[in-house]
């Protein structure tokens, strides 16, 4: 009976690992084509001027204050959330996934500040 279970449990493994190969080799063809059916565009020179480095600089650390400053709220409000949170479930089990929720809310701040870094980075 236990030789049964394990060439069961085998072929469930073999199984799931060969579509998951299968899986991942169609995905690649299918991103490997689109790569190579794009058209190359003529690259265009952009001069760097005294103006647009000073320009590129501020646009730079404004992206790295956002992504910062949001990291750093991120972690001020996990701290707190996240200890009151240990507490109530300590006293409440049953309520580890409200406690969970609040601890997720407060890990969207890093979300927004690297989003906003991204939309600073796409305009510079």
């Amino acid at each position: 009976m236990k030789q049964n279970s394990r060439a069961g449990f085998r072929r469930k493994i073999v199984l799931s690992l060969v579509f998951l190969f299968s899986f991942f080799v169609m995905f690649g063809m299918v991103s490997v084509v689109r790569v190579f059916a794009q058209e190359q565009a003529p690259a265009a020179e952009v001069v760097m001027t005294p103006e647009r480095a000073s320009v590129t600089s501020f646009g730079l650390m404004a992206a790295a204050i956002a992504f910062g400053f949001g990291a750093i709220g991120a972690g001020i409000a996990i701290a707190n959330v996240g200890a009151a949170a240990m507490g109530a479930i300590g006293e409440r089990p049953e309520i580890a996934s409200q406690a969970l929720i609040f601890i997720a809310l407060a890990e969207g701040l890093v979300v927004f500040g690297f989003i906003t870094a991204l939309m600073i980075l796409g305009r510079i």
